[in-house]
């Protein structure tokens, strides 16, 4: 089973169907979603419709997804962030925001040797940044790939008894431990954190037992202009040009 693995969209629909066209010579048969569909981004509607329109195997929701449903105040978010979650909220119809709302909450099991999250295992709102967090989280998992988001930064890791190994053409596929966990995050679609502006996203060939870690350059001018066009704070446009 090959897998597309999406998360952190943030409403960032030229990210999304950049990343759909990258995707699709490479092949996959199913998708998996790792929450927060909509925030920050312009297009929180369409990214929903277009998302949903996936018909995803699996899919759990993120903060800004729950925030934006109303299911949680934005008393936590950064000025910047609960002006995007109001807007977003005001501007989504009935529909789209008991879709938010029905999305479920993680960690949810895929199959018995993989399981999705948005932020960790033991909490779907926790930020995996470090080897401390990650060893938390791999204590915590239930199956033996876990795939998280949340933190919009790619990062895998592993014990060091059975790691992660650089193989396929050019390197560019990843041998995923042989039988110890792993912790997968691929990255951000709408907003990477990382200082590549590309959209980011990921390939998990469950058979095969690889993981390609993608990007897929999109036209970010368009998402600003959206973004803009919305009235948001402009940082939220400036920031999808640095990657950060």
């Amino acid at each position: 089973m090959r897998y597309l693995v999406l998360a952190d969209i943030h409403a960032n629909l030229e990210a999304l169907e950049a990343v759909l066209a990258d995707a699709a010579p490479a092949g996959y048969d199913q998708v998996l979603v790792l929450g927060d569909l909509v925030g920050y981004g312009g297009d929180p509607g369409a990214a929903i419709e277009r998302t949903l329109g996936l018909q995803p195997a699996a899919i759990v929701r993120g903060n800004h997804d729950k925030v934006c449903a109303g299911l949680e105040p934005a008393m936590l978010f950064n000025d910047v962030a609960r002006q995007s979650a109001e807007w977003t909220a005001d501007v989504l119809s009935p529909a789209h925001r008991a879709a938010l709302a029905a999305l479920p909450a993680g960690p949810r099991l895929v199959t018995d040797q993989l399981e999705i999250c948005h932020g960790a295992p033991f909490d779907e709102d926790y930020y995996v940044f470090d080897l401390d967090d990650a060893a938390r989280a791999l204590d915590a998992a239930a199956a033996r790939i876990c795939l998280f988001g949340h933190t919009h930064v790619p990062a895998v890791f592993a014990t060091p008894d059975d790691p992660v190994r650089h193989g396929g053409a050019g390197g560019a596929d990843l041998t995923l431990p042989s039988s110890g966990p792993v912790l997968v995050n691929v990255g951000s679609v709408g907003q990477p954190r990382d200082g590549d502006a590309r959209a980011a996203y990921g390939l998990l060939d469950l058979d095969a037992g690889t993981l390609r870690l993608c990007r897929a350059v999109y036209d970010v001018a368009r998402a600003q202009a959206r973004i803009r066009a919305a009235g948001l704070p402009d940082w939220l446009a400036a920031r999808l040009a640095r990657g950060q």
